[in-house]
């Protein structure tokens, strides 16, 4: 079985996000086949490029396992903890019963980007793998809080560890002082390592990917810098990239994806580093939704409220006939 699907079934049986594929990956048409004047077709094409083509996600259920909490399971597949409780008709006084079912809806929008390697939406805390152009696997994580944001920009893989010992930081550790915790310099492997099992560390000093001993945490902007998986996508990605896969972390509030069919999706996420505005994103999707000749099949109040609202979870806006 190739990798792909050895991810794809791992994480369905963990519960992965990676739950079904809404639509496929395509090229956009090569400037010389576009029968627009070469201008206007260059710009378009170049406009395709911030098209997403796909989505993953959307509609599935989480049966509760003993130690589950409504939290962490929000956390694990990317959905609000509001909508997960809105959709299941409970509130967070449920007390939950091993072998319960919970109806799970997490639509989230693939961004364009590199075919190969680890590629990590910052607002949408999402990474997502590539392989030779094919998306291997999707998983929601938690990043850098605004006072410590994760960086952006073009890193490698440059060291693996297994059941990694944690050196504290000295960053970290002026921080456990002024807050009056204990002071710590070193955290053995095992269940109290906040790294959980896995380290996949980058060329940017400090900074990594890596498992957690705090499943509730994943889906939020509360890292030092680094970037957190629950403990067994870590590890399904510690044993998926080697030293050398490139790692691609971008700021993107919105995205917009139209899918085979016509489809069009809109996903707004939050702004933790206050880097727009809603305005400002709507004034976007505006110019890109120009540029692709999609203006008339958007419908722009529906979009404007999603984008508003950043609730991070993708929605069709396409018009109703």
């Amino acid at each position: 079985m190739s990798l792909a699907g050895r991810l794809l079934r791992a994480g369905c049986r963990a519960g992965a996000v990676v739950l079904c594929l809404l639509g496929c990956a395509g090229r956009p048409p090569a400037a010389a086949a576009s029968p627009l004047p070469g201008a206007f077709a260059r710009r378009r094409q170049d406009a395709s490029q911030e098209l997403s083509r796909q989505l993953v996600g959307g509609l599935s259920e989480h049966c509760v396992r003993a130690g589950d909490t409504l939290l962490a399971i929000a956390a694990r597949y990317g959905e609000p903890l509001a909508r997960l409780l809105r959709d299941n008709g409970i509130d967070t006084r449920t007390r939950l019963r091993p072998g319960q079912c919970l109806r799970i809806d997490n639509p989230q929008v693939v961004p364009p980007g590199p075919a190969d390697g680890v590629l990590i939406n910052l607002p949408q805390r999402m990474l997502f793998l590539r392989r030779g152009g094919r998306l291997e696997a999707a998983w929601p994580v938690a990043v850098g809080r605004a006072d410590w944001p994760t960086p952006l920009g073009r890193f490698r893989v440059t060291q693996m560890r297994r059941d990694p010992v944690w050196h504290v930081p000295v960053s970290i550790q002026e921080e456990m002082r002024r807050e009056g915790k204990p002071v710590l310099r070193e955290v053995p492997s095992g269940p109290d390592n906040p790294l959980g099992h896995s380290w996949i560390g980058l060329d940017a000093v400090g900074y990594g990917m890596h498992g957690t001993n705090a499943p509730a945490s994943i889906h939020s902007f509360r890292t030092h810098g680094c970037v957190r998986l629950n403990d067994d996508h870590a590890t399904q990605l510690f044993q998926a990239v080697h030293p050398g896969v490139p790692v691609h972390i971008i700021y993107r509030t919105w995205l917009l994806a139209e899918l085979p069919g016509g489809q069009l999706w809109l996903q707004a996420n939050p702004d933790p580093y206050h880097r727009g505005s809603a305005r400002a994103s709507l004034e976007q999707l505006r110019a890109l939704a120009a540029r692709l000749d999609l203006e008339t099949r958007i419908d722009w109040p529906l979009a404007q409220r999603l984008l508003q609202a950043s609730d991070g979870l993708a929605a069709r806006i396409d018009r109703s006939e």
